[in-house]
C-alpha cells in the first residue's frame, strides 16, 4: 500500500472516530436567529468547516446579505469564524448518510428549516460502507426530509471530488445515481432540486484530498447561491436594493471591509477591487451595509475618529448621504468617509474628517 493509500485509510478511520464522539452529542449549543428564511446546512465535516472554519457557509452566508436577502441559517450544531454572520449549522464531521437519517426527523421538528442543502455520502466513499446500497440510502433519506418538512425545498448535491483515484471513481458511481433520484421525488410532487457540486470543484480545490481549500469552499458557496436563486422563495425575496462596490476616486480601489470580518468595531480599508462580497456595499434608505453589517459613525466622533461596521440600527449615526460631488457624508456628525492621509496603498484605513471634497474623499459606486 502506497504511504498516500496509508495516509486516506487513516484519514477515514480519523472521521469515522469522529462520527462516533460525535454521535453521543445533542441539543443545540447555541442559536442564533435573524428572523429571516430558516436555511438548514447539512451534511458531514464539508459542512461543518473542517479545515477552513466555516466552510462554504461562510461565502453563503456574505452573498445572501449582499444580495439583500435575509437569512437564518438553522441546526444543532454551531461554529464559525467572525465573518460568518449566522454559526448554527447541521454538519457532523465522519457522518454517513445513515447516521443523518438516523437523527434528522429530530432536527428537523427542532429547527423547522424553509430550505435544506444537503450534501452528504463522501464518508460512505471514505469507508467504503456498502457503497451498492448509499443511493437507495440517499432515497430514504430524501423520502424523510419531505415527508417531515413537505413546503421546504431541498437541494442536493452530487459530492465533490476526491483525490485518490479509487474512492474518486466510487463518488463518480455515487454520484452518477443522484440525478435520477431527485427526478423521481420531482416526479412525486416534491420539491426536491439537484445540485451539480462535483463539476464546481477540482482535485487542486481541495487541501488534503478530501477537504476544500477556502477557494474551493467558495466554489462551493457560489454553486449554492446560484441554486437558491434559482428557486423562488427558497432564500425568501431581496429587497430589491442593489449592491454595487465604493471606489476611491484617488486611488481606484475599492472600500473593503478586511477580512470579511463581521465583528463590531471592524474599520474598512482601501484594497484592489475583486468584486467580493466584502467589497460589495448596499445603500439602504439611507444606510450602507455590508456583510449584513452597517457602515457607522462612533459616539462622540470627531476629525480623524475611524468609520466602523457595526450591526444595523437605523440609527443618525448610521444614515449617509451620498452627495452630488462625490462624497459620503453622515449629516449628524457633519464628517465625511476619506482615505487616511491621501494615501493609496492597499490597507489604508477609511476613517472620517472634515469635508473637503479632495480626491481621497471622492467616491463612485461601480
Amino acid at each position: 500500500m502506497s504511504k498516500y493509500a496509508r495516509w486516506l485509510v487513516t484519514a477515514a478511520a480519523t472521521l469515522a472516530l469522529t462520527a462516533a464522539v460525535t454521535a453521543t452529542q445533542s441539543g443545540i449549543a447555541s442559536a442564533e436567529s435573524n428572523g429571516g428564511v430558516r436555511v438548514m446546512p447539512l451534511g458531514d465535516s464539508i459542512t461543518e468547516g473542517t479545515q477552513v472554519p466555516g466552510g462554504y457557509r461562510t461565502g453563503l452566508w456574505q452573498r445572501t446579505a449582499a444580495g439583500g436577502y435575509r437569512v437564518d441559517l438553522v441546526g444543532t450544531q454551531f461554529n464559525g469564524p467572525s465573518a460568518l454572520g449566522d454559526h448554527d449549522h447541521e454538519g457532523h464531521p465522519g457522518w454517513r448518510i445513515d447516521q443523518i437519517d438516523a437523527n434528522i426527523s429530530g432536527w428537523l421538528q427542532t429547527t423547522t428549516p424553509r430550505t435544506v442543502l444537503l450534501h452528504i455520502g463522501t464518508n460512505d466513499v471514505l469507508q467504503n460502507y456498502n457503497l451498492s446500497g448509499a443511493p437507495s440510502r440517499l432515497s430514504g433519506l430524501l423520502d424523510r426530509i419531505t415527508a417531515a418538512a413537505p413546503s421546504a425545498d431541498v437541494f442536493v448535491a452530487t459530492i465533490i471530488p476526491l483525490s485518490n483515484t479509487g474512492q474518486e471513481n466510487a463518488a463518480r458511481t455515487f454520484n452518477a445515481a443522484i440525478p435520477g433520484i431527485v427526478q423521481s421525488k420531482v416526479n412525486a410532487g416534491r420539491r426536491v432540486h439537484l445540485v451539480d457540486m462535483h463539476s464546481a470543484l477540482t482535485t487542486a480545490d481541495l487541501i488534503d484530498g478530501i477537504h476544500p481549500t477556502a477557494t474551493g469552499y467558495d466554489k462551493m458557496a457560489a454553486t449554492w447561491y446560484t441554486a437558491l436563486r434559482s428557486v423562488p422563495g427558497s432564500i425568501g425575496t431581496s429587497t430589491g436594493t442593489t449592491s454595487s462596490a465604493l471606489v476611491s476616486v484617488a486611488s481606484g480601489r475599492c472600500l473593503d471591509v478586511p477580512g470579511s470580518n463581521t465583528a463590531n468595531g471592524t474599520q474598512p480599508i482601501i484594497w484592489d477591487c475583486s468584486g467580493r462580497p466584502n467589497q460589495q456595499w448596499t445603500v439602504s434608505g439611507q444606510s450602507i451595509q455590508s456583510l449584513g453589517k452597517c457602515l457607522d459613525v462612533p459616539t462622540g466622533a470627531t476629525a480623524g475618529s475611524k468609520v466602523q461596521m457595526w450591526t444595523c440600527s437605523g440609527a443618525a449615526n448610521q444614515r449617509w448621504s451620498l452627495n452630488t460631488n462625490g462624497t459620503v457624508s453622515n449629516p449628524g456628525s457633519g464628517l465625511c468617509l476619506d482615505v487616511s492621509g491621501n494615501a493609496t496603498a492597499n490597507g489604508t484605513p477609511v476613517l472620517l474628517w472634515s469635508c473637503t471634497a479632495a480626491a481621497n474623499q471622492r467616491w463612485t459606486r461601480v
